[in-house]
């Protein structure tokens, strides 16, 4: 291990499984159901051969402007709760880690550190995520969020209900007392467990338009797989969608997010940013969503297993080692900067060019 820190991303998890408390690790390492969608997220990544160009000189740059900000690369942080269960700095560790590596940062809504303090301990922490909690609610978080300096909004729409998630369970995971989504404060939210409150509580299509034309800044829409749900969701005003399964922790099942990323991709249509969450976990891995028609990618547990083992330099190192692997893979194929990453770089979609297609490849 380079300066004591682990040299890729599986060591990081494997370390920071070994130094969390057992039903926390259970809270941050696992899914729901049986996890088979959590395996998924990140062997479907497996599935998806690259067909590199060679001979071709390039010096990568990875930059790309993302709602207006120049990036230096395309990976951000997704929205992450309860932050101080793995580590006493919390979200503004990881805010300044992220910072340090360049990369945007999606504070949760259920964020342990107030926003103002998150957004001081790192300029690129300027998006934050939002739950449905109704019309009042909501856009008093959101004018919150504007008031604080941040940029943009983030409405994750796939968990109206909790997944359940057996390994938390087996663990006897709960909450610890005292720990607080400060940014909540004074908020009216859901009362009672019942699915039946929680699904009456839920937002609709309708509420979705209110909360884009009513909101103080530009609303992207989280939780998206089937392609119609992406069109509904531009018609609706969102000026971003993220292809995401919840990495895996609210519904199993379901397809990887990578899988669903290609149907997406075509319906969007370069519109408004696409981005992918779940299963990242290589700089190829990157280079593979890009190529499918993402125009970046959030990782989620990578920085928080970083977080865990070193606060904000072990987040800081995790973005370090995807930068470095997507441009080492940008070099060896052929691709000076992001928007020579395409279609043609994944085996399985060159049938007229000697690879697969992915009819044949299921014969």
């Amino acid at each position: 291990m380079a300066d004591g820190l682990p040299p890729t991303l599986a060591d990081y998890a494997r370390a920071a499984t070994a130094a969390l408390p057992p039903g926390i690790a259970a809270w941050a390492m696992g899914g729901a159901g049986e996890e088979i969608t959590l395996r998924r997220n990140e062997a479907a990544f497996d599935a998806l051969p690259i067909l590199p160009r060679v001979l071709q000189r390039s010096a990568p740059d990875t930059g790309l402007t993302l709602l207006g900000t120049r990036l230096a690369h395309p990976v951000l942080i997704a929205p992450m709760g309860w932050q101080r269960l793995v580590h006493p700095e919390a979200e503004r560790a990881l805010a300044a880690g992220a910072t340090a590596q360049g990369a945007r940062m999606v504070l949760s809504a259920q964020a342990t550190t107030p926003l103002s303090e998150a957004r001081a301990a790192g300029a690129l922490c300027d998006w934050f995520q939002l739950y449905w909690m109704g019309q009042g609610p909501t856009l008093a978080l959101a004018q919150r969020a504007a008031d604080a300096g941040y940029s943009a909004l983030m409405l994750t729409v796939d968990a109206p209900v909790a997944g359940q998630r057996p390994r938390e369970m087996r663990a006897g995971f709960v909450l610890p007392e005292g720990l607080a989504a400060v940014n909540l404060a004074g908020l009216p939210r859901v009362s009672g467990g019942r699915l039946e409150d929680l699904i009456a509580a839920a937002p609709a299509w309708e509420d979705l338009a209110w909360l884009c034309s009513a909101a103080p800044l530009p609303v992207l829409v989280k939780g998206i797989l089937h392609p119609t749900d992406a069109t509904q969701a531009i018609r609706a005003g969102a000026a971003g969608i993220v292809v995401s399964n919840h990495g895996g922790r609210v519904l199993d099942g379901l397809p990887a997010s990578i899988e669903a990323l290609p149907a997406v991709a075509a319906t969007v249509a370069r519109r408004v940013p696409l981005l992918l969450d779940g299963g990242i976990r290589r700089g190829t891995d990157v280079l593979r969503a890009l190529a499918l028609g993402a125009d970046a990618v959030m990782v989620g547990r990578p920085a928080l297993q970083g977080l865990a083992v070193a606060g904000a330099l072990g987040v800081a190192h995790v973005l370090r080692l995807l930068q470095d692997e997507l441009r080492i893979a940008m070099a060896l194929c052929g691709c000076a900067t992001l928007d020579d990453i395409g279609p043609a770089l994944i085996f399985f979609n060159n049938g007229q060019e000697g690879g697969l297609t992915p009819t044949s490849r299921r014969k």
